[in-house]
């Protein structure tokens, strides 16, 4: 049986710089995301759209979530094998084209896991969880682009 689980974010545009949209350059991209019972995330746009380049942009959250997603359910899928993982870390990395007309799309994103395991851990078996990761993964489940994952398993 499927269950349905609901999700609740606000974003709140905070780039009025006295004249609203009145002009292209005139107004900023930032804007606060916020949820119940959360620290604020403070976004704007990709620099190379006006953006602040202090702030996170939303393609910057996309691959966070991918990559999240995938660690998440890597961890529990190791637990689940008896495989005792004690570092993880992604370097993860899309790549989002422009068209002519301004819109766009995201081509791809590639996870790079680096998961240190304790003596005694399977490596061949913790490898091959990350495919099991991916078939699980939400987000990955989600997305029409492809998510590759080039995994590196180390002793820790």
């Amino acid at each position: 049986m499927a269950h349905e689980h609901h999700y609740r974010a606000a974003v709140e545009w905070k780039g009025n710089r006295g004249s609203g949209t009145k002009d292209y350059l005139g107004y900023g991209r930032d804007h606060v995301v916020t949820s119940a019972g959360k620290a604020p995330i403070a976004g704007s746009s990709d620099p190379a759209f006006r953006g602040d380049k202090a702030r996170w942009n939303p393609e910057e959250l996309l691959v966070a979530s991918l990559a999240q997603c995938h660690m998440l359910w890597y961890l529990h899928l190791a637990c689940a094998a008896g495989i005792i993982v004690t570092a993880y870390s992604d370097e993860a990395e899309g790549v989002m084209l422009e068209t002519d007309d301004g819109g766009g799309r995201f081509a791809r994103v590639v996870l790079r896991p680096r998961v240190a395991l304790a003596p005694g851990s399977d490596r061949e078996q913790a490898k091959r969880l990350h495919h099991a990761a991916h078939a699980k993964c939400f987000i990955a489940n989600s997305v029409n682009f492809p998510v590759a994952c080039e995994p590196q398993i180390e002793a820790a």
